[in-house]
């Protein structure tokens, strides 16, 4: 048998995409490479051990950078790149949002769903749903549960497969109201209230008083259309008037919009293309129901970008912390580099005898790449265990409103997948510098530099200095982005919202979930505000369905002002609160001209409004504004009053129309009504008074919210406090860091200058002149990062102007905060390794020479 013919080998797939068949040399090569890459492994597992303490920093180092990173990706992942978690082809489904004729997103009404629904082809499936908070039980034993009504193709239009018995399917599609008591209940709740036993389905559920049957369960790891909010019960919308106790009016009104659409396109169709045929449906719909919706347009958007959900809300903020991430994580890799440069400087004379017996250059440089890879791989794997940790974060800085739970964003493959990229970047950035100097230094200058000094050469303290020059710019535009965000956002806070929150304790109720009426519940409001304007210390109570400032959108109508054209554009549709009497007094909103509502003011009277200041400016020409009529709820109301303005849903807005109606004139059950209670004495005190009387009252009655008022309106400065809050921990992180990265380089400088020092010293030196003088050195680097960070953070901060409140990108205090802390830190950084030098015996120090 000849022993020179080519022995094939079967195929080696590495990946299902990169599948090769290899002969016997390829094969010999790929064996040859892959010892090669376990000896550099093994070698530099070895060498790691001999230097635990610097193989802990640098791999601390980097756990927190990607950590942060990874987290910050995590909520971007889970609320902007994948909305939709468990939906088939989540890819391809859209939101549909009609918009006023200014442009300002709407919901929609049950109606207009129906015509998108039955009359769209370039998109498929068209749903609607609305969320709320149940009463689950029987009275007076009933728990809270978050849910959706959805209509009855929700879940095809999603995808998504029953965990246990089925989805809505059959009669449950049409539109025929409260002929459907069937609900859906999730994985976690089939697990926690019926043990995940198979009998649940079929089991009945009361809901807000009305039974429903159980007939199926959604799969683990879905939790409803909302990203990272954990729904539990699912029931169809045309429950809707049984379930909010209202009847069928308001899914036959096009005028009560309520409810938010999406979509699943078409194969093959673009949003663009099905952007069009909505608008072009909802100007045919604009022409055929002119009453309702006249001007009233529509568009199809990503989920992501959809303006009803957390994502409306957290896409700036987290965007923001995306990039602060990255500059911590690039600071990161600075320092390790600066570590990684100190340390092979620390080794020249073993790379100068490895290459004077032959070793090649790329070979030294594969050596170091791969200690900086397992070192990176250690530390994605602490960035992982902290992004674990920290992924609840968001929980942390919700305003304290009642809601569905706020769901931490799984840690899986494509997280893994991101974190394992970011190790392999970090090692590169931070490993290629420091192994191409070892691996290119010369071999006699590197001897003969070496010495017993050690010292690595001029070339090495340059590129040191550089990289620290680096860090103290990063650490600079981290520090001054937060400055101005943390300024921006207590601006914010400081903005005089119209009214006085402070003394003031509320308290939510959701009457339909007791089943009241109309007349019940202004019978239970009248008892229960007799009862606490009794208590210690009330000065005020009154109650209304629109708290401002709130976690949610607020209410609005449509009105037609007497005398009043509109533009070809104009919206019309004007926020408004239904009120009791005392609002005002109890709000401390000054009435301006004309009367307060009274008990007068009732179902069978004169129907009447209060408006604002603004309402006044943009609507009404003449100083005759008591007395002009204003249409809206199919009906004319008479202004009795003029408002101060006040904020409504941001203290960063500017003033608009708003007014104010009776809440006994038109109050529906489907709104919910939140008491006020102002008190001189203890907030605290007035909450448990509220508790207290209203279950005396009803014990049945829950009480979703109760909290200061104070605490209630920081939910319209959300998104500013996360921004606020974890810039300001982002940049800490990184001035830490740079700090840590210039000390490491002024210590290193120092040690070699140890014995100079020693000299200086015995020839009668004074101590402060050489502390300043080292100061003085680790200033120069400082002071050029300081430079080109704030320049280059003076240019973003331009970039960002639109998101600041009240504070000009320029604001000279916060740069020249920065500017302080960073000069701070240099001096600490600088003196401490220059005072352990002096604080050597200068015999000792010789001796080194």
């Amino acid at each position: 048998m000849s022993r020179n013919r080519t022995l094939s080998a079967p195929p080696i797939t590495l990946y299902p995409l990169l599948s090769m068949t290899y002969d016997g040399k390829q094969l010999a090569l790929f064996r040859a490479a892959m010892n090669t890459l376990l000896r550099d492994l093994r070698y530099a597992l070895r060498t790691l051990a001999r230097n635990p303490g610097f193989a802990a920093v640098a791999v601390l180092t980097i756990g927190i950078g990607i950590g942060a990173s990874t987290t910050i990706f995590g909520w971007m992942r889970s609320q902007l790149l994948n909305p939709l978690p468990g939906a088939t082809e989540a890819e391809r489904i859209v939101a549909i949002e009609n918009t006023a004729p200014d442009g300002e997103p709407l919901t929609t009404s049950y109606l207009d769903f129906r015509d998108f629904r039955d009359s769209l082809k370039l998109v498929n499936r068209v749903t609607a749903r609305t969320a709320n908070v149940f009463s689950v039980g029987d009275a007076p034993r009933t728990t809270q549960a978050f849910g959706e009504m959805v209509s009855g193709n929700f879940f095809d239009m999603l995808g998504v497969q029953p965990q246990a018995g089925r989805f809505f399917s059959g009669a449950e599609h049409d539109d025929a109201q409260n002929a459907h008591a069937v609900v859906v209940i999730s994985h976690t709740y089939w697990k926690t209230h019926y043990r995940s036993e198979h009998s649940a389905v079929g089991a009945i559920l009361r809901i807000n008083r009305t039974p429903f049957t159980i007939i199926g369960v959604a799969p683990e790891g879905f939790h409803g259309d909302r990203s990272g909010l954990d729904y539990e019960i699912w029931m169809p919308l045309t429950m809707y008037g049984q379930v909010t106790h209202t009847g069928t009016w308001m899914l036959r009104d096009r005028n009560t919009r309520n409810f938010m659409m999406m979509a699943r396109l078409a194969p093959g169709v673009t949003i663009e293309r099905a952007r069009g045929e909505v608008q072009a449906l909802a100007n045919r719909m604009a022409a055929a129901d002119a009453d309702s919706n006249q001007g009233i347009g529509a568009t199809v958007l990503p989920v992501w970008q959809s303006h009803f959900g957390p994502q409306s809300i957290l896409l700036t903020p987290i965007t923001i912390l995306m990039g602060a991430s990255g500059v911590v994580l690039l600071i990161v890799c600075a320092n390790l580099a600066n570590l990684l440069l100190a340390r092979a400087s620390g080794r020249l004379k073993e790379f100068s005898i490895r290459l004077a017996l032959g070793a090649r250059p790329a070979r030294l440089t594969r050596q170091l790449l791969t200690e900086t890879l397992l070192m990176a791989l250690a530390g994605s794997v602490c960035g992982l265990m902290l992004a674990n940790v920290l992924g609840g974060a968001l929980r942390w800085l919700l305003p304290g409103v009642a809601g569905p739970t706020i769901l931490p964003p799984p840690l899986d493959a494509q997280v893994l997948g991101f974190t394992t990229a970011l190790a392999f970047v970090v090692a590169i950035l931070a490993g290629l510098a420091p192994a191409l100097h070892a691996a290119g230094s010369n071999i006699n200058e590197t001897l003969k530099d070496g010495g017993r000094g050690g010292t690595s050469g001029v070339p090495s303290h340059r590129l040191r200095g550089l990289l620290v020059v680096s860090e103290v710019a990063l650490a600079v535009m981290a520090l001054v982005g937060a400055g101005l965000f943390l300024k921006s956002f207590q601006t914010a806070r400081a903005m005089d919202p119209g009214f006085k929150p402070e003394g003031v304790a509320l308290a939510h109720f959701d009457f339909s979930t007791a089943g009241y009426d109309a007349r019940q519940t202004d019978g239970f409001c009248r008892r229960l505000r007799e009862r606490l304007e009794q208590q210690p210390g009330v000065t005020a109570v009154s109650y209304d369905d629109s708290v401002p400032l709130g976690f949610y959108g607020g209410n609005w109508e449509t009105l037609e002002v007497e005398g009043y054209v509109p533009g070809r554009n104009e919206n019309m549709k004007i926020y408004r609160d239904l009120i009791s009497p005392g609002y005002f007094d109890s709000m401390k909103i000054p009435l301006l001209d004309g009367r307060d509502f009274d008990l007068r003011d009732e179902a069978a009277s004169t129907k009447v409004m209060i408006v604002n200041q603004e309402f006044v400016r943009r609507f009404v020409a003449n100083p005759g504004v008591l007395g002009r009529k204003v249409h809206g709820w199919g009906e004319w109301f008479t202004i009795i009053g003029v408002a101060k303005d006040s904020k409504y849903h941001r203290v960063t807005e500017s003033a608009q129309p708003y007014f104010y109606v009776p809440i006994r004139q038109i109050y529906r059950p489907e709104y919910g009504l939140t008491f006020h209670v102002r008190t001189s004495g203890s907030v605290n005190e007035a909450i448990s008074a509220l508790r207290r009387e209203s279950a005396a009252i009803d014990p049945a009655l829950t009480i979703f919210d109760a909290e200061p008022m104070a605490e209630y309106v920081a939910a319209s400065l959300f998104g500013a406090k996360i921004a606020a809050s974890l810039l300001s921990v982002l940049s800490a992180l990184g001035l830490l860091l740079a700090a840590i990265g210039l000390y490491s380089v002024m210590a290193y400088s120092v040690a070699q200058r140890t014995s100079e020092i020693g000299i200086r010293v015995t020839l009668g030196a004074q101590p402060r002149d050489i502390m300043r003088e080292v100061i003085r050195q680790g200033l120069v680097f400082a002071g050029v990062g300081l430079l080109v960070g704030t320049l280059a953070a003076a240019a973003l901060a331009r970039l960002a102007a639109a998101m600041l409140v009240g504070v000009s990108p320029a604001e000279p205090l916060v740069y020249a905060a920065a500017a302080v802390f960073t000069l701070l830190i240099t001096v600490a950084s600088a003196a401490l390794p220059a005072w352990r030098a002096l604080r050597v015996d200068p015999a000792v120090a010789l001796r080194w020479q």
